[in-house]
């Protein structure tokens, strides 16, 4: 059984940067064909951040693309997603996946909360 789990969220302001970390435990991160971030804000569903796949496809939704980076670092079983000019739009909880899907993951970790604010 593989655990997910995010690290890096904070409190950040209107301009700045974050980088979350996912680590996998218990497996690895290349039994997966597809991995990705997700976040939820508050009343809002959850939403695809971006998503990459094991053919090196990687998709970004269309109001981060340009902003963030999605890396998966199978050397050391972690995803990395580094966040740039961040908006107050982009608070939310942040999830990472992994799956044979990039849109019906497998496993989830707990997610971490990340606040854009002045």
């Amino acid at each position: 059984q593989v655990q997910l789990v995010e690290s890096g969220g904070d409190l950040v302001q209107p301009g700045g940067s974050l980088r979350l970390s996912c680590a996998a435990s218990g497996g690895s991160l290349t039994r997966f064909y597809a991995t990705a971030w997700y976040r939820q804000a508050p009343g809002n569903q959850r939403e695809l951040v971006a998503g990459t796949t094991s053919d090196g496809t990687t998709k970004y939704g269309s109001s981060v693309k340009g902003r963030f980076t999605f890396t998966r670092e199978n050397a050391k079983n972690m995803l990395v997603l580094q966040m740039n000019s961040l908006k107050q739009d982009d608070t939310a909880v942040y999830y990472c996946t992994a799956g044979q899907s990039i849109l019906r993951p497998d496993y989830w970790g707990q997610g971490t909360q990340v606040t854009v604010s002045s």
